[in-house]
């Protein structure tokens, strides 16, 4: 027998998961809910990395939950402001009474006879909860928490200093007057070289391939000024808006004049860097931009760490590593007394969970992502995943509104199961995510796939999926709601007799 029963069981209490314990109160009230979150705190990928000048690579406006102001004053906010944020908004909005730390889940089996979900979770001390729910609710981001990706690289246990990942960063790690190494060239690498420069003796950012690089502003006048003039809702919601649009416009002026737009980028590097910097092996790039993820550096850090001498980027591949340091294929050495893989994440697919739905093993890279928050064949369960080309916030705050109409829509017509199915033998399946980098190349075939239509068709599109999420009908032809309530049907068949 299962411990208990709720409503909806939320998997995580970092951003996603408490912007889902938001809308539920909000947007479903009267449900009985619970966030199973694996460690002893809030925050999630916030307060997991603790690495140097942990931050946000996109805009707090746009970031942060679209029913709580974001009010501080930099834009571009560092991980501890963003924890902080989080667990305001748990704690002022009571969110934080149904979360149980500890429970790490494992898995979800669903009974379309009982039209509920057995949730198994382990807690630290090693005991084993089961939990069942009418709805799953899965928040736990797309990345493994047990460590982040790191190359086999040759040699590495020859080094004689230390290696570390930014994923688990060590707490007694003095890197004052050291010289450091940065494998790689995305944000993590981006945001870690100039917060070392500030103290190490000298910070070498090595890359095998150059990344788009903008700089913005870490503070955004027009907002600080607007939340000194209007009421805080309206300035971020104006704000958030302007970002919004913004973002969507430049995304989509990529998509349509790429080599414009790459170049406007590389003149803005090279009017950072000046004209005798190499920016052409540096900081350009093979592929268009958002083909990956464009890296955000708030007001020219790395470059300005860059021009001071305390940072550089080499460009090249490694043979293999040495005693004292890196030597590269093309016969340079680098010298090191610390060495910081920053090369990636280990993508995860449905939080790590084991699924099956009436004894069956769901395989989430064999089923269909229906509006790229439920499964193909799988009842009663969604995952909040964010955006590549914008924030993760955007998203997730839509597929939450989704979940709470599609919880209202059920109780409202006594249809305990909504299963999203194909009907189109036609339909191509398409990878998940249209996005070159190397963790999504990485783990891409374990994901679902994309349809080549609506409503499979993942869009990375605000507005699309503003129309798709908050306003397009529930009973679509793709989402089969089922299963009613016994006590329902008894009562239509004792009528008809």
């Amino acid at each position: 027998m299962a411990d208990e029963h709720f409503d909806v069981l939320i998997v995580g209490a970092g951003l996603s998961g408490i912007g889902a314990g938001w809308h539920l109160q909000n947007g479903a009230p009267g449900r009985s809910y619970v966030i199973l979150e694996g460690r002893e705190a809030i925050g999630g990928t916030w307060d997991l990395f603790r690495y140097p000048g942990i931050r946000s690579d996109s805009d707090m406006y746009t970031l942060g939950y679209a029913f709580k102001p974001w009010t501080e004053a930099k834009a571009i906010a560092d991980g501890p402001s963003i924890l902080k944020y989080v667990r305001e908004t748990a704690r002022d909005f009571g969110i934080d009474k149904h979360i149980r730390y500890g429970h790490q889940v494992k898995s979800a089996a669903w009974s379309s006879e009982d039209a509920r979900w057995t949730v198994e979770a382990v807690k630290a001390d090693g005991a084993k909860v089961r939990i069942t729910a009418n709805f799953v609710f899965l928040c736990g981001g797309y990345y493994s928490y047990e460590g982040g990706y790191t190359p086999d690289f040759p040699g590495a246990a020859r080094f004689k200093g230390r290696i570390v990942h930014p994923q688990k960063w060590p707490e007694d790690l003095d890197y004052a007057g050291k010289r450091v190494v940065v494998i790689g060239s995305g944000a993590t690498a981006m945001t870690l070289v100039p917060e070392l420069a500030k103290t190490a003796a000298k910070v070498t950012m090595l890359q095998r391939s150059p990344t788009y690089v903008v700089s913005r502003p870490a503070e955004d006048a027009l907002a600080n000024k607007l939340r000194r003039w209007l009421p805080a809702m309206l300035a971020y919601n104006l704000i958030r808006w302007r970002n919004v649009l913004m973002g969507m416009w430049f995304y989509r002026l990529t998509r349509r004049k790429p080599a414009q737009v790459k170049q406007t980028i590389l003149d803005m590097v090279r009017a950072q860097l000046g004209p005798d910097y190499d920016v052409g092996r540096h900081f350009t790039p093979t592929y268009n931009p958002w083909d990956q993820r464009l890296c955000l550096v708030p007001d020219a850090d790395l470059f300005e760490a860059i021009k001071a001498g305390k940072a550089e980027v080499v460009t090249e591949q490694i043979e293999t590593f040495t005693a004292s340091g890196i030597q590269l294929k093309s016969g340079q050495a680098l010298r090191a007394d610390i060495i910081v893989t920053a090369t990636g994440l280990v993508l995860q697919v449905m939080n790590g969970l084991s699924i099956t739905v009436d004894g069956r093993a769901v395989d989430p890279g064999q089923t269909l992502s229906y509006k790229g928050m439920m499964y193909e064949g799988t009842p009663n369960l969604a995952s909040a995943f964010g955006y590549t080309n914008a924030s993760w916030t955007l998203k997730c705050d839509l597929t939450c509104e989704y979940v709470c109409r599609l919880l209202n829509h059920m109780q409202k017509t006594g249809l305990r199961q909504a299963t999203p199915r194909n009907h189109d033998p036609d339909i191509e399946r398409l990878p998940w995510l249209d996005f070159s980098s190397g963790y999504v190349t990485r783990a891409m075939e374990k994901f679902p796939k994309q349809g080549s239509k609506a409503p499979w068709k993942l869009h990375q599109n605000y507005a699309l999926d503003l129309m798709s999420l908050r306003y397009a009908r529930l009973e679509d032809g793709s989402l089969e709601f089922s299963n009613p309530e016994p006590a329902k049907v008894k009562a239509r068949e004792t009528a008809a007799a």
